[in-house]
């Protein structure tokens, strides 16, 4: 009995060391493997390309659509009497941009650059979600599964021990039928947990390829809150939004959309020159061309639309920002509550350990049926689960936290 208590001792200690990663940050990946990982996230490849995309197009923006249009003709005329004559004409028109225009161009340019730069960073920040949200599934997984293992050898330990006492009649087969039936249902359990493991290694496997995975996995530290304090980092989650920055730089550049759709209800004109030669050259000129469309309903139309479609884009900056809100308020909650659970599952672990040395001795001494004492094994086996599960969302929690603020992953944190 007394090697039981030991190992169950063993088993609290270990859950209770701090476990550290190579760069510091306690039960998470090292740094240069998840700037690795997330790099080649496809989502984190194809923002980045849609980043390039909208350079190019603040590009072609800038330099606008306008070019040079040659139009020429050649014709060979044969008149009666006259004979035939060789006639050409050609011409070159250009449009250009009406003042105000060519500076509009480029401000959508800008706001499109800052959107998708916006964007690509947010891409990272949801690919880092992603990440710390299956690591800490294989790793809560993994700490459950340790659990079943323990409390699997526990009850082997303890059936060992009744079949011995059985065989100097000091028990009744009854305690040993009832110890062999706990130990398979913990044989289950084990069964059942290392399933979830290797499930949960699988996915993050497969959602980070280039992750380095070792084949176990590292035990999960005691949670410890940010030493930033959780109202300074949910502040940050606020701060260092690219999602808000992203509605708002795509709210700019609807705002100046609609200003040059506006300014086009005054159409570009087009100059040029014409050049032409008839009659086998008795006849020849050069001219200056202009033309301009008269706008009419339509571009009106066109101007209403984008005023409406710059009001939405306003409106859907606002309702981001307060999403961006409600989960930092969600992240500071959550992360003082998980905490505070995971504190007294811990006390409440201690207790019950308590409580089965005491009924060890008891049922050593004779003085405690092995129902009771099979009994507190559960309630220890269930309160070390339950101890690891509120371990692993308390550090789950403050992760989240921490990335949504950019204090680790992703961003410069001082930026």
């Amino acid at each position: 009995m007394r090697k039981l208590l030991l190992a169950g001792t063993a088993l609290l200690s270990a859950l209770a060391t701090p476990v550290l990663a190579s760069d510091a940050e306690p039960g998470l990946p090292p740094t240069a493997d998840v700037t690795a990982a997330l790099d080649a996230h496809p989502s984190v490849q194809a923002a980045r390309a849609r980043t390039c995309a909208a350079r190019a197009e603040a590009r072609a923006l800038a330099r606008g659509s306008h070019e040079i249009t040659f139009t020429g003709s050649y014709i060979n005329r044969s008149v009666d009497r006259e004979g035939s004559f060789d006639e050409f004409d050609g011409q070159l028109l250009r449009p250009f941009r009406l003042p105000g225009k060519a500076r509009l161009d480029k401000e959508i340019g800008r706001y499109g650059v800052t959107a998708a730069e916006n964007r690509a960073e947010d891409a990272r920040h949801q690919a880092a979600t992603l990440l710390a949200e299956s690591w800490w599934n294989w790793l809560g997984a993994a700490a459950e599964a340790r659990v079943d293992k323990q409390a699997v050898a526990n009850y082997e330990r303890l059936l060992e021990a009744v079949r011995r006492r059985v065989a100097v009649r000091d028990a009744a087969q009854l305690d040993a039928d009832q110890a062999e039936a706990a130990l398979g249902t913990a044989r289950v359990a084990a069964q059942q947990s290392e399933g979830r493991e290797a499930l949960a290694r699988a996915r993050l496997a497969t959602q980070f390829p280039t992750l380095p995975l070792d084949d176990a996995a590292p035990d999960v530290p005691r949670p410890d809150l940010p030493p930033e304090g959780i109202e300074a980092l949910g502040r940050k989650v606020i701060e260092h939004s690219h999602e808000i920055a992203a509605a708002e730089a795509g709210a700019g550049r609807a705002d100046a959309s609609a200003s040059r759709i506006h300014a086009d209800k005054i159409a570009d004109p087009s100059f040029g020159v014409r050049m032409f030669s008839e009659r086998g050259g008795a006849e020849r000129g050069a001219g200056v061309l202009f033309s301009m469309p008269l706008g009419g309903g339509h571009r009106s139309a066109l101007a209403d639309q984008a005023d409406a479609e710059a009001g939405a884009a306003r409106s859907e900056a606002m309702a981001v920002r307060f999403a961006v809100k409600e989960m930092a308020e969600t992240d500071m909650t959550e992360a003082r509550f998980r905490y505070a659970a995971w504190q007294r599952a811990r006390d409440g672990l201690n207790a019950q350990v308590a409580a089965l040395a005491k009924l060890r001795e008891g049922h050593k001494a004779g003085e405690i049926d092995l129902s009771d004492e099979l009994f507190g094994e559960r309630q220890v086996h269930d309160a070390f689960r339950t101890e690891a599960a509120a371990r692993i969302d308390a550090m789950r929690a403050i992760t989240r936290l921490r990335i949504d603020s950019h204090a680790i992953w992703i961003g410069d944190p001082n930026d």
